[in-house]
């Protein structure tokens, strides 16, 4: 299993924007119903968003990348930001209820 944080801030005039092409990969994600991944992004108040991508492939391979909505947010994506997107790896140190249990 592997897990990934990515953080960015977005534009004040683009955050609506962005949270709607986020809304769109949830939706596709809930029609395809891939296996493999667990997706979960907030929305700070200031425009940050933070999205945690928990893949169970060994490689560490993920769906996402083959929808269509998350191929139209990461369009563009660079341009939204007032802070470019940062990805780290990710150790859980704890859970309640909102990532898969080993």
């Amino acid at each position: 299993m592997k897990r990934n944080v990515i953080r960015y801030r977005t534009k004040a005039d683009m955050a609506d924007k962005n949270a709607e092409l986020v809304e769109a990969v949830f939706a596709e994600l809930k029609a395809a119903h891939p296996e493999g991944v667990r997706y979960l992004t907030l929305r700070l108040e200031d425009n940050t968003f933070i999205h945690i991508v928990e893949t169970t492939a060994d490689d560490g391979s993920s769906p996402l990348p083959k929808l269509a909505a998350f191929q139209a947010f990461q369009s563009g994506l660079r341009d939204r930001c007032a802070e470019p997107p940062v990805r780290n790896g990710a150790i859980v140190v704890g859970n309640y209820r909102v990532l898969a249990e080993p």
